[in-house]
């Protein structure tokens, strides 16, 4: 059995750049892109594991749901869209920053209204490189997870609370994951009913509950916070490349550190992870000159 829902958009609207911020790299078990241009994603939603296809149709979005998740995914839709969000709040204070604003008006910050399903992630992509953590992700979610409710046979379903705190310390050893992090997860997991009111909290209250257990900082809290919450002006900090990237694209200047980004981000106080999300859509980067970081493999320790 599935059900369906349709949402109207106000204006432009680009359905696979908002929702792949929820992407955890290529293969991700809990997110696909069709070739047909519609977006799969698996959820465990607090009624239970659920599916939901999303996908153009004329000036709408049309979307179906499967699963014990179904109604709940549903009755979020327009908020897991961006409907929740306000563009017309943004005003552009660079060139650089205008002309990405022009170029992508479709743009709005998704709101998933779930913590832990974005938590997990961004724990597992802590000092260790991209590819590092999607891989993680994916051993995980195939090993652990369960196969997500509807006709997509290649999506899973994350596990839940408890399922997270019960793998076993080799299961993360395999996945490539060092114990600090596992740790981080487990401890999350542990209160995660706690850490799911954060979705309805104003940011500054929801920054500190994530950052109230031990392994979460600014950097993961943010992270999740633009996932769960769609909040705007959740800049990440602590980041090995934004800083760069920001500072580079605004003044033409190499090695910007987060201090002197967050002063280049002033003028955008409230909508700073917005500019961000700009300044990454401009491609403007700074040229490579120290080889990329190296990535870890603890599995033959």
């Amino acid at each position: 059995m599935s059900a369906t829902r349709t949402w109207v958009p106000p204006g432009p609207y680009d359905l696979v750049r908002n929702l792949s911020v929820l992407r955890r790299g290529p293969g991700d078990p809990a997110f696909r892109v069709a070739a047909d241009g519609s977006v799969w994603r698996a959820s465990r939603t607090p009624r239970g594991p659920g599916t939901i296809r999303l996908a153009r149709h004329g000036g709408a979005i049309e979307a179906r749901a499967w699963g014990a998740g179904a109604d709940w995914l549903l009755d979020r839709l327009p908020a897991l869209l961006g409907a929740d969000d306000d563009p017309d709040r943004f005003r552009p204070r660079h060139r650089l920053v205008h002309e990405a604003h022009r170029r992508h008006p479709g743009l709005r910050l998704i709101r998933t209204g779930l913590v832990l399903e974005s938590l997990v992630p961004s724990i597992l992509e802590q000092k260790v490189t991209s590819d590092e953590a999607y891989r993680a992700w994916r051993l995980l979610l195939w090993r652990h997870g369960e196969p997500a409710p509807g006709p997509e046979t290649r999506l899973r379903v994350m596990p839940d609370a408890r399922g997270w705190a019960l793998i076993p310390s080799w299961e993360w050893h395999r996945a490539g994951v060092d114990g600090k992090r596992s740790a981080a997860v487990v401890r999350a997991a542990r209160v995660a009913g706690r850490l799911e009111e954060a979705a309805s909290m104003e940011l500054p209250q929801a920054m500190a509950r994530l950052q109230a257990v031990p392994g979460i900082g600014p950097w993961t809290a943010a992270e999740v916070l633009q996932r769960s919450n769609g909040a705007p002006d959740a800049v990440t900090v602590g980041d090995l490349h934004l800083p760069r990237i920001v500072g580079y694209a605004l003044t033409g200047r190499r090695g910007t550190d987060d201090a002197t980004m967050l002063e280049l981000l002033a003028p955008y106080a409230d909508q700073r992870y917005r500019a961000c999300r700009l300044i990454l859509l401009a491609g403007v980067v700074p040229p490579r000159r120290a080889p990329r970081f190296s990535p870890g493999d603890i599995r033959a320790l």
